[in-house]
């Protein structure tokens, strides 16, 4: 599936290309711990997204797709630091990632809900 009729996919590799510009901002101020820690999970939100394209089945899809939330959830808790913590740069990420778990979310209950109305029907 191409990246443009991918709406997450989209979403997800723009969000990393972001928080790579806002880790050098952040490098620039030699914050490297947080710098390094936000690096990796907000791109490896993408990763996942990307990953689970090819996922074996529905489950190794929901899976994959719950490592990205995860991956979202300590993007946040990094994103915050940077917001609380007067000596850090700000950014507008937290809306953009907050938009990408919503739709991770949905995407994930849809997908389980899909499975598990299958599994009925097919008893």
């Amino acid at each position: 599936m191409e990246q443009k009729d991918n709406t997450i996919l989209k979403l997800t590799i723009e969000f990393s290309i972001e928080v790579i510009s806002f880790v050098e901002k952040l490098e620039e101020k030699r914050k490297f711990v947080v710098a390094n820690q936000l690096l990796k999970s907000g791109t490896s939100i993408g990763a996942n997204v990307h990953e689970a394209q090819n996922a074996e089945s529905k489950s190794d899809f929901i899976h994959k797709l719950k490592i990205a939330h995860k991956e979202a959830d300590e993007t946040m808790y990094w994103l915050t630091i940077c917001e609380q913590a007067s000596s850090y740069p700000t950014s507008e990420l937290k809306e953009k990632l907050q938009v990408i778990i919503k739709i991770l979310s949905k995407i994930i209950a849809s997908t389980k809900n899909n499975l598990k109305n299958k599994t009925a029907i097919s008893v």
